[in-house]
């Protein structure tokens, strides 16, 4: 069966500034793919990521290398083999998963062989900055059940000290984005004990994250830049006791959900998670959430204006999509 193409680049602008260890955004820039076959039409959305390599222009590239390809009839399946994981493989995957349920007029959980999807509760992100300026963010936010705190590094405890303060009450996720090193680790630990983590997410980089195999965690440790697909997972046990899932890392829906599987055999907990993107890239996230201990798909609320139709947020409570949107 042959499926026509259209690639778009979309950019979004991000409400105030995004702030991580490694830098800071005003816009989400992603690009978004349009299948369609007889009458029906499929989109999917992904976030290219420069610290895997990536860029808009390339993935934009890679996926129109596979214009042939699509109009020769090669399909989901055949598409796991003709892009290595990824942001490109991601638009078209969920492209390609939306166009199937469009096709069956059947809900995509289905499609998955998945039960009904149900509303999650998601965190929502406090950006790195100064103490004062986290304590600000923090307070603002403060009725959120589920906080995740990004840091940086040095500063780090002054930093979560005024975020608690901000908000006494709420769950957090510590998010250092492989920032922290190897002689700081049990301190930092010790940091998150005292002001109450629930987990802390990729503190040591990725390929050198061995430490964390040699010491103990008082607080559960959740792999992120070092987790991309399923092979990566069982080399990862002895270090981590958590996967962030992100289907711009997996390459895909069909991709997040075998490696939803393979983390609950090997019982690593899941979070699903995402890059800043907005609603279209989040429904289909929506099913790996539904497997996940924690869930933080909160990239259209860091937006200043997101599609529209967009996801439904109820305070912290994101709804399932409507097939306008996805699925």
């Amino acid at each position: 069966m042959r499926y026509d193409l259209s690639v778009a680049i979309d950019v979004f602008p991000i409400a105030g500034r995004f702030v991580i260890a490694r830098g800071a955004k005003t816009e989400a820039r992603v690009v978004t793919v349009t299948l369609t076959q007889g009458g029906h039409r499929g989109r999917g959305e992904c976030v290219p990521y420069a610290r895997y390599g990536e860029s808009v222009e390339g993935v934009v590239a890679a996926i129109e290398g596979l214009r042939g390809a699509l109009a020769r009839g090669a399909d989901r399946a055949t598409l796991q083999d003709l892009l290595p994981p990824g942001a490109a493989r991601n638009a078209l995957d969920c492209a390609f998963f939306d166009l199937e349920a469009k096709r069956a007029g059947r809900p995509v959980a289905e499609i998955a062989e998945l039960c009904a999807l149900k509303p999650l509760l998601t965190a929502l992100t406090i950006s790195v900055g100064t103490p004062e300026e986290m304590f600000s963010a923090a307070a603002a936010a403060a009725d959120w059940p589920l906080l995740k705190v990004k840091l940086a590094g040095e500063g780090d405890a002054a930093r979560l000290a005024a975020a608690r303060a901000g908000a006494p009450r709420a769950r957090f996720i510590v998010d250092a984005n492989e920032a922290w090193r190897e002689a700081d680790l049990e301190e930092n630990f010790a940091v998150c004990v005292k002001v109450g983590v629930d987990l802390i997410e990729q503190p040591l980089p990725a390929g050198a994250d061995g430490r964390l195999a040699k010491i103990a965690h008082p607080v559960p440790v959740c792999a992120d830049e070092s987790a991309h697909a399923r092979e990566d997972l069982e080399a990862l046990c002895d270090r981590y006791d958590a996967v962030n899932i992100k289907l711009d890392k997996t390459g895909g829906l069909t991709e997040a959900l075998a490696m939803a599987k393979e983390a609950q055999r090997l019982r690593l907990k899941i979070m699903a998670g995402c890059m800043v993107g907005s609603s279209l890239a989040m429904a289909p996230a929506m099913l790996v959430g539904q497997w996940a201990d924690w869930v933080d798909l909160d990239g259209p609320l860091l937006l200043a204006k997101d599609r529209e139709p967009g996801l439904v947020y109820e305070g912290s409570t994101v709804f399932p999509p409507a097939p306008e949107l996805w699925g």
